[in-house]
């Protein structure tokens, strides 16, 4: 059975099997030696997440269910919601930074016991450009203010960096790094938020590069079944014997 990345997220995760996506990109990298899964949930936030998480990652049933395979991997990519301001037009979404903290535990808690040996690699919120935002409503926005700012965002970030020096293990600070390209707001960020083609790149390019760290990559990973050049034109079928 080919191994698993599971990619466990809010929107951001959710979009990124479409054109461009980091998600389609890690699928298409891995192809011919790990299945990409994707668990990406428009709209959540940790404590939704938190809710759901059971039917996300049920538990093996006795009967070889392969969703219960230990995964290398798993991405864990949620703040960007939590991070909604608690007196703005999403502030349904909104959780409080200390209790982000306590659901990211809990998440990668859970993990760690479903599947010891997997690794963990979780990912901080973007930055956010509020003029994005205010052109690109999700909501009714009578108050005319961006129902996110950097600045918060910034702050769950941090948080989420926390998080995995506490939990020993990996994180991407997508927040930091994307600020340190030039026009940002517009070349990463198609709608204030949401991720552009440039942007999907970097999240596949730093995921790559942790994955690598924890010692999975191309040069690292078994091929599942014989490439064609290393199948014997003069008999084809040996190739397949082991």
């Amino acid at each position: 059975m080919r191994p698993k990345f599971y990619l466990f997220g809010d929107s951001i995760t959710e979009e990124s099997f479409g054109d461009g996506g980091w998600g389609a990109s890690l699928a298409n990298h891995f192809s011919r030696t790990v299945d990409v899964v994707l668990r990406g949930y428009s709209g959540y936030n940790t404590r939704w997440a938190l809710k759901v998480i059971e039917n996300v990652f049920p538990a093996a049933n006795g009967c070889g269910d392969s969703s219960s395979e230990s995964p290398l991997a798993v991405t864990v990519f949620f703040g960007a919601n939590d991070a909604c301001l608690p007196d703005r037009s999403s502030a349904f979404q909104h959780v409080p930074l200390d209790e982000y903290k306590r659901n990211l535990h809990s998440i990668v808690l859970f993990l760690k016991k479903r599947w010891p040996t997997t690794r963990i690699i979780l990912i901080t919120p973007p930055p956010i450009d509020e003029e994005g935002r205010l052109r690109h409503p999700y909501v009714e926005n009578l108050t005319n203010e961006p129902e996110r700012t950097n600045e918060a965002a910034g702050a769950y970030a941090k948080a989420c960096v926390s998080v995995a020096g506490e939990c020993g293990i990996s994180v991407i600070d997508l927040w930091t790094k994307i600020h340190h390209f030039p026009h940002w707001k517009k070349s990463c960020l198609r709608d204030g938020l949401h991720l552009t083609p440039s942007g999907n790149r970097i999240v596949f390019d730093e995921v790559v590069r942790k994955l690598m760290e924890e010692g999975l990559s191309l040069d690292t990973l078994r091929i599942d079944l014989p490439l064609i050049s290393e199948i014997d034109p003069n008999d084809p079928l040996k190739s397949f014997e082991h």
